[in-house]
């Protein structure tokens, strides 16, 4: 059986927590920033937690994590 290869997409964009639940940024952050407010640019900054429905589909994207 050939090795597993992780998706260069997915390992870019999540990472596992201690918990076993996959972390990712927010969306809304990379441009025309000048027209939103402060406060929600600085509720972006934070790591959001994926679903439990997308958990099965980002785990067989990253096998090894």
């Amino acid at each position: 059986m050939p090795k597993l290869k992780t998706h260069s997409g997915a390992k870019k964009r999540f990472r596992k927590s201690a918990s076993g639940s996959f972390k990712r940024q927010c969306a809304f952050r990379s441009h025309i920033l000048t027209k939103k407010t402060t406060k929600r640019k600085r509720h972006l900054r934070g790591e959001a937690v994926i679903s439990k429905a997308d958990h099965k589909q980002i785990a067989q994207l990253l096998p090894h994590a």
